[in-house]
Formats: C-alpha cells, structure tokens, sequence
C-alpha cells in the first residue's frame, strides 16, 4: 500500500443502528445491537480517535473484528483492548498489539457473533489475504465481505499472502450462498452491490487465469498490472 495521509472517517448511516465508516477509499462499519455494538474493521488510521467517533453513535459496548488485517483495515487497532480476527491474521497485527496492550482474539469458521438480537455468522474466505473473514447476517440478508468482493476498486492478488486458487475457492463458496444474502458490504468502492457480483468476481478470475484479460498500468504507484473486466478486477 502506497504511504498516505487519509482524511478522518466520517459517519454515514445506513439504516437504523448501522453505519458505513468512510475513510478515503476505505470504509468500514458499526452494527447496533441489544446488548453490543459490533465494529467491522477498524480504518487506516491517523491522528483522530476512532473510539470518540463510535463513542458518538452508541453507549454500547463495542467488540471489534477484523476481516483481514491490511494497514488499510487495522489502522485504529491500538485503540482497542480487544481485536478479534482470524488467527492467520494475527501476525500482522502483533507488534501494534503488543506496543498498545491489545488482545488479538481468534474467530474461526461457523462461529457466530451476537450483538444482541442480530446475529452475525463467521465465514473463513481466504485468497485475499490468508485469514480474511466475512460476515454474514441471514436474517438481514446482508454480508461484510472486506476486500473479496469490489467493483470499480481492483482486488489486491499480488504479493505476499495472495492466493488465487483459494480466492477462486472462497468466491464459488460465497456463490452458493447467495440464496442467503440480497446486498453486499464491501470495504472499496461502490456500495452497497448486489449477490450477482460474486459471480461477476468469479467470472473475472477465471477470465485472468485462462489468459483472457488485458494488462493495464495501474492508476496509482503499485509493482503491479491491473486487469479489469467491466466494473471488476484485479491487481496481478
């Protein structure tokens, strides 16, 4: 990820007790619930208290998870007590949690978070980066998806952690599910998207790995190429 200064994150509210966090080209998310508050992700970071901003919107208790752990996902970390991720992602976080005194917590595959009348069902989607997790809410029929599904933002596949053969294999797992979700949440670009774009990002992937993709110059410093089909792609 290319140095930069982000401007601080600024709230928007979804609907009732949720919210997107926009930081940037990042952006993360607040679910109010019962009894907690549940914090996806957790920003780029910078100079503002993210826990003032939250503190602002709800007097619950919040619990923050991580779908992966990329500076641009874990940024305000130090300030927690407690990050919950999937145990693959927690050497990318330990000297941040260890200079702050934050706990990393493992999440696993089919637990489930309750946040007090919402339910949240932990889903392992590695290829991204090797622990990344999403987050699906049935009854809602949403789901968090961190950087596996984006359109008009190219998915990061170069690099240490990437793996396209387990990316291929978490899109056709969420592809089966769709029957279980109507909007997708992502953490780039537009939102919110609709289940059909795990397909899109299926077919974009295949199109890559059978050679049919054209290489582009990146719109940003990255020792990368950018493939795109349509509104999806990838950074290779």
């Amino acid at each position: 990820m290319p140095e930069m200064i982000m401007p601080p994150p600024q709230a928007e509210q979804i609907s009732e007790n949720v919210y997107r966090l926009e930081q940037g080209f990042v952006r993360f998310f607040l679910f109010i619930g019962e009894e907690k508050a549940l914090l996806v992700d957790a920003g780029f970071g910078g100079k503002e208290n993210l826990k003032e901003l939250v503190a602002s919107l709800t007097d619950k208790p919040v619990q923050l998870v991580l779908t992966h752990a990329d500076p641009d996902h874990n940024g305000y970390l130090a300030e927690f007590e407690q990050a919950y991720m999937h145990e693959a992602e927690f050497p990318a976080c330990q000297e941040i949690a260890q200079s702050a005194g934050t706990e990393l917590c493992a999440l696993a595959d089919g637990d489930v978070i309750n946040i007090g009348g919402r339910f949240f069902e932990v889903l392992h989607v590695p290829g991204h980066t090797p622990g990344s997790l999403a987050f699906l809410d049935r009854v809602n029929r949403i789901i968090v998806t961190g950087d596996l599904v984006s359109s008009m933002m190219p998915v990061f596949l170069f690099g240490e952690g990437r793996d396209l053969d387990a990316y291929l294999r978490s899109l056709q797992r969420l592809s089966a599910m769709k029957g279980s979700f109507d909007q997708i949440y992502p953490s780039h670009g537009v939102f919110p998207l609709t289940s059909d774009y795990v397909d899109k990002m299926l077919t974009a992937a295949n199109k890559y790995r059978a050679g049919e993709l054209q290489a582009q110059d990146p719109p940003m410093p990255l020792p990368a190429k950018m493939y795109m089909d349509g509104d999806v792609g990838f950074y290779f």
